[in-house]
């Protein structure tokens, strides 16, 4: 047998777990209330919902059938599809990989402040404590200087549990866990929302969100930023719904299940700007400042402003920070888990190796990584850089050579609409392979030259140019080389699933000419 038995997905429901838990990550809760609120605030719905329809869904339909129809990891699905297309696999492992390194140490601060908390560690000034005493970050990027063990520490932890579960399996490991932490993450989320809502100042940071600005609309880069948000917030573009997919039964509703979780990790988004804004309007009243001073995303809103409402609350301030970053924990593991089982089985495919060997071998290798460069002085400087670049040079324009290749060169979308047709209750028309086919293709293409206008402008972050050069576009670069390289090396299981995919092709297309043929 070629064909390596394929682990699988218990249930529907326990992959729908598994695939929402990938997309709610990290941006959902830091990122989209402040895209949102600069970008139309409630008026920005509307080209939110209208890219969620025509790229977000579309593409995961997309990698969803892929992985479904070919039951392999990204890079043997994509050489099944045609030769060349393996390289943009191996790319995309590597942007897995690089995103997992860095990735796990942002959950691991999420851990280490779950329990600062509880007694308010960071005292009178987050912002210092967090830079400072936390991080012990250097002024400049450069060698490592040293090592931050209430860094490393939690580091080592995380890894520990990620590797744990992704070494149990599909079934008894990803599944389980997701079934236990989506729920969990839902209830911890809701009670968040819940108090926020109760606080003073709460209604000001809601209208700050949700007061359309209609005039906003008219502006593409609202439009552009609508799109972004969709794209890197649904798991797509890096091979991880791939992967996933290829662990589902035969008989799957492919369609239904993409429509399911996309519309779940933009509820889960709205969730989060109803409660990280009705906090920050707290944060604006308490301080007799307007909500555009306090508003901010990313690190600054987890680490600095959240520490700061924590502090300022008349009770319950404990509470606020564990149910805050408990979140930012359970949301940042189960998107790590996806992450490193793209890697995890694309090494299987390649080397035959078992579930634990893999797991040791890659999963230790991303863990090692990680803990010795991350937990240093330096660690933000690049954990900064390589998210900067790896997910605009990386993940965005991987996606769109994988929509040019297998839409435009192979025109495999009409191969891939009958799929996903075959075995879902809700069929695709037109507008699935004009969407993926025309609009997104186009929209990634803008984005990729605007980002790479303002690159190139000047340098970003004010880092050093040799410093960008290296651990900026020398990542992006070097994960390219990287799938280039390795679609070289010669695979022979690959070339005879190949050969048996052309055979069944064949088939399938002298049956329907003597169907044809007899009608």
């Amino acid at each position: 047998m070629v064909q390596q038995t394929r682990e699988q997905w218990g249930t529907r429901a326990g992959f729908l777990m598994a695939a929402i838990g990938s997309a709610v990550g990290l941006g959902n809760i830091w990122r989209f209330p402040y895209i949102a609120y600069e970008n139309g605030g409630g008026a920005f719905l509307v080209p939110y919902l209208v890219a969620l329809i025509t790229a977000g869904v579309p593409l995961l339909i997309l990698e969803y059938s892929i992985g479904h129809r070919y039951r392999s990891s990204a890079p043997l699905s994509y050489r099944r599809i045609a030769r060349p297309a393996e390289a943009i696999g191996w790319w995309q492992v590597a942007i897995c990989f690089v995103i997992a390194v860095y990735y796990g140490a942002i959950i691991a601060w999420s851990c280490a402040y779950l329990v600062f908390s509880v007694r308010e560690s960071w005292g009178d000034d987050p912002n210092a404590f967090f830079f400072g005493d936390y991080l012990q970050m250097s002024e400049a990027p450069g060698a490592i200087s040293g090592y931050v063990p209430g860094v490393a520490l939690p580091l080592i932890g995380v890894w520990a549990v990620v590797l744990l579960i992704l070494a149990l399996g599909i079934r008894n490991g990803i599944e389980k866990a997701n079934r236990i932490f989506i729920p969990l993450l839902v209830v911890l989320f809701l009670v968040l929302v819940v108090q926020a809502l109760t606080l003073d100042g709460a209604a000001t940071g809601l209208d700050a969100l949700f007061t359309p600005d209609w005039g906003a609309m008219l502006n593409g880069s609202v439009w552009v930023a609508a799109y972004g948000q969709i794209f890197f917030s649904l798991s797509i573009g890096f091979a991880i719904m791939v992967t996933y997919a290829s662990y589902l039964r035969r008989r799957t509703d492919l369609t239904g299940t993409a429509i399911t979780a996309g519309f779940a990790n933009s509820s889960f988004e709205l969730l989060a700007g109803i409660g990280v804004f009705a906090a920050l309007g707290f944060m604006a009243t308490t301080a007799g400042t307007g909500v555009d001073e306090v508003a901010t995303s990313g690190i600054g809103l987890a680490f600095v402003a959240f520490p700061q409402i924590i502090s300022t609350l008349p009770f319950g301030g404990a509470l606020f920070g564990v149910l805050f970053f408990g979140s930012l924990t359970i949301a940042g593991v189960s998107s790590l888990i996806s992450i490193v089982e793209v890697n995890i089985s694309a090494v299987r495919d390649r080397t035959g190796l078992g579930r634990v060997p893999s797991v040791l071998l890659v999963g230790g290798l991303t863990a090692l990584v990680s803990i010795l460069l991350f937990p240093t002085p330096e660690g933000l400087h690049y954990l900064d850089v390589f998210d900067h670049f790896i997910n605009q040079y990386g993940i965005a324009l991987a996606a769109l050579v994988m929509l040019v290749v297998f839409a435009w060169a192979l025109r495999r979308l009409p191969m891939f609409q009958n799929h996903a047709n075959a075995v879902s209750t809700l069929r695709l028309g037109l507008w699935w392979k004009v969407a993926l086919g025309v609009i997104t293709p186009v929209l990634l293409g803008f984005m990729m030259w605007d980002s790479l206008r303002t690159e190139l402008m000047e340098n970003y972050g004010g880092y050093p140019s040799g410093f960008l050069l290296t651990a900026g576009w020398g990542v992006a670069i070097g994960a390219i080389v990287f799938g280039v390289v390795l679609s070289f090396i010669p695979w022979k299981r690959a070339d005879v699933l190949a050969a048996q995919d052309a055979e069944q092709s064949r088939t399938a297309s002298a049956q329907n000419t003597d169907k044809e043929g007899d009608r």
